[in-house]
């Protein structure tokens, strides 16, 4: 047996030791065998649970397993550099290489082995049309392997960050749920407004009550007589009204009721501004002077979710980013792309925190427009409205199809869109309970746990970082 050695590494921020008898050299086929899977048609497969996984993650699912978990997964044919795990039982298919056999190895750090040489394993295409990946290719590649002690580190450190990442992602949810329901409650079923209306003995009176709104004071009234019902402290109930009037569009509140004092507005009484996108340049000139981070319609989701978006930094015109420059109590609406299933109109609220996500300068892309609001409370109550209309499936109605793509017709939607205003106090006080979660739904600190494990977990797996160094990063972001 060898002496052990210590060697010394270092980067540009990291200055580190690990001991060399905890890495040897070998070929990713001494320690593991990988096989193509097996090919079956969506005619072939039968209802059940068991997932069929190809190069583009779980496609269906079948009733016949062929591999049994803990499994990984890599995409062979059409994306290369995919990695999955699986926790059960699967059909890995014909677009896939499966690990076949681990050899002892922790199949939590074979994946993120995988996962560290994606760029690698794209470079190893050997398709002609069509990308492919050559098992034998990936079985002759030289590397450093770790002992089993020190693969159990590392799966056990990367599963906690991939734990905490998804954790905080469904806070995020969560967050983003709680303000539409609060929005919903308010805005939408007027529960306040109802319980102040049922205290008064609104209802009492001999009038004309739609039935949408006895059913929903009816409904109220059962929610109101249950033990762990919790007004509204008086102070916020005294900001709603205690009756309803009639409007004069049926179609709106409920059955053509809305609170008193309450009045409609068109979508576009609540913006001082709304413009067009910019795409700019790849490169600077003597007009695109300017780098600016572009946010598109593609881009929403991610953001939404709080992970760093794959927005584009190009370069655009000062006099065209004076206009278009995104600022904090905006809202970014995609007004041109979508699909048959998924209508054009996603939009998102940009927060300060957002804004510092994405690098200060930001502007929308030209198949976006910027809503600028009169204020950041009209900019909030806008927002969860947009949010709900497109999740009722509303914004179909403001599309056209045009040469192939779905357009959202603003101005008409402007026009045509109508917003229930409550009074100015009541605004407010919906926004001091409402940004809150917005702001923290917005948190930059899952992109911090993204960047960790990105950035460290390649050199934990190379040997370059000692074990107790990246423990104590984590330890940093647990009190951060």
């Amino acid at each position: 047996m060898k002496p052990l050695r210590w060697i010394k590494r270092s980067g540009p921020i990291w200055r580190r030791w690990v001991m060399a008898s905890d890495f040897f050299t070998t070929t990713i086929g001494e320690q593991l065998t990988l096989q193509r899977g097996f090919d079956i048609t969506k005619k072939e497969q039968m209802a059940g649970d068991v997932p069929v996984v190809s190069s583009g993650g779980i496609s269906s699912y079948h009733n016949l397993a062929k591999a049994t978990a803990p499994g990984v997964v890599l995409g062979r044919k059409g994306s290369l550099g995919t990695v999955y795990f699986l926790k059960e039982d699967y059909w890995p298919h014909d677009t896939s290489l499966w690990v076949k056999d681990f050899k002892g190895n922790n199949p939590h750090f074979v994946y993120y082995f995988f996962k560290g040489m994606a760029s690698e394993l794209k470079k190893m295409d050997v398709g002609a049309a069509n990308p492919a990946l050559n098992r034998n290719h990936v079985h002759l590649l030289k590397t450093k392997w770790p002992s089993i002690y020190i693969q159990n580190k590392i799966a056990e450190i990367a599963s906690s960050l991939d734990d905490k990442i998804t954790h905080n992602r469904q806070i995020n949810q969560t967050l983003e749920q709680m303000a539409q329901a609060l929005f919903k409650s308010w805005f939408v079923d007027f529960d306040p407004v109802v319980d102040n209306a049922l205290d008064a003995g609104f209802f009492e009176q001999d009038l004309a009550f739609p039935d949408e709104l006895l059913r929903r004071a009816e409904a109220r009234r059962a929610v109101r007589e249950h033990g762990d019902f919790k007004p509204l402290p008086d102070a916020t109930r005294q900001l709603f009204p205690a009756a309803f009037e009639e409007c004069a569009e049926p179609s709106l509140g409920l059955g053509g009721w809305v609170p008193q004092g309450w009045k409609y507005q068109n979508f576009g009484q609540l913006l001082s501004m709304s413009i067009g996108g910019d795409w700019g340049k790849d490169s600077p000139d003597e007009s695109h002077s300017v780098q600016s981070r572009i946010v598109r319609g593609t881009d929403i989701p991610d953001l939404m979710s709080g992970q760093l978006s794959k927005a584009p930094l190009r370069w655009v015109e000062p006099k065209k980013l004076k206009l278009r420059q995104i600022e904090a109590g905006d809202i970014i609406i995609e007004v041109s792309g979508g699909s048959p299933t998924q209508s054009t109109g996603r939009s998102i609220f940009m927060s300060d925190l957002m804004l510092q996500r994405l690098g200060e300068v930001v502007e929308p892309a030209s198949f976006c427009r910027r809503f600028k609001p009169k204020s950041i409370n009209h900019g909030l109550l806008g927002f969860l409205h947009l949010q709900k209309i497109y999740a009722d499936g509303k914004m179909w109605e403001y599309q056209n199809q045009s040469t192939g793509i779905a357009n959202f017709q603003t101005k008409f939607f402007l026009e045509a869109e109508p917003v229930l205003i409550p009074s100015n106090d009541l605004l407010d006080e919906f926004c001091k309970r409402v940004k809150p979660l917005v702001d923290k739904s917005h948190s930059n600190e899952q992109i911090v746990l993204t960047n960790l494990r990105d950035t460290l977990l390649p050199k934990l797996i190379s040997g370059e970082l000692r074990l107790d160094h990246i423990e104590a990063e984590l330890a940093k972001v647990e009190v951060a």
